[in-house]
């Protein structure tokens, strides 16, 4: 039940991060649950291997650069998608963001409702 339920909540986090800035679009709720869905296989497959070939320069940069594979991720989730669009580099970064911002207030929220 909490995974249906954060999952739910991820995709209005991807419709609000569409309606906050406009260079990620989302055309419906059910473009945004495939999008959250798809976004966080590719956290969970993809990324770790990412950010541990990028171990260097993540390192170089303090930490800087996993700013830029989230980017990446969101990105390519982006392309992937049809009802999902991110206008450019710079959008997916900012979308990111926000949508990681999103995510930890979700993650707090779940943890005191599901605390019992």
């Amino acid at each position: 039940m909490k995974i249906i339920v954060r999952w739910l909540l991820l995709a209005a986090a991807l419709l609000l991060v569409a309606y906050l800035y406009p260079g990620v679009t989302v055309t419906s709720f059910g473009s945004a649950m495939i999008a959250a869905f798809v976004l966080g296989l590719l956290n969970t497959l993809l990324r770790p291997i990412l950010v541990l070939l990028t171990l260097p320069v993540t390192v170089l940069t303090l930490g800087l650069f996993l700013f830029i594979i989230n980017a990446l991720m969101f990105n390519f989730a982006a392309s992937m998608l049809n009802g999902f669009h991110v206008s450019g580099f710079a959008a997916a970064l900012i979308g990111s963001l926000l949508y990681s911002l999103c995510g930890m207030v979700i993650d707090a929220a779940m943890e005191r409702i599901f605390k019992r």
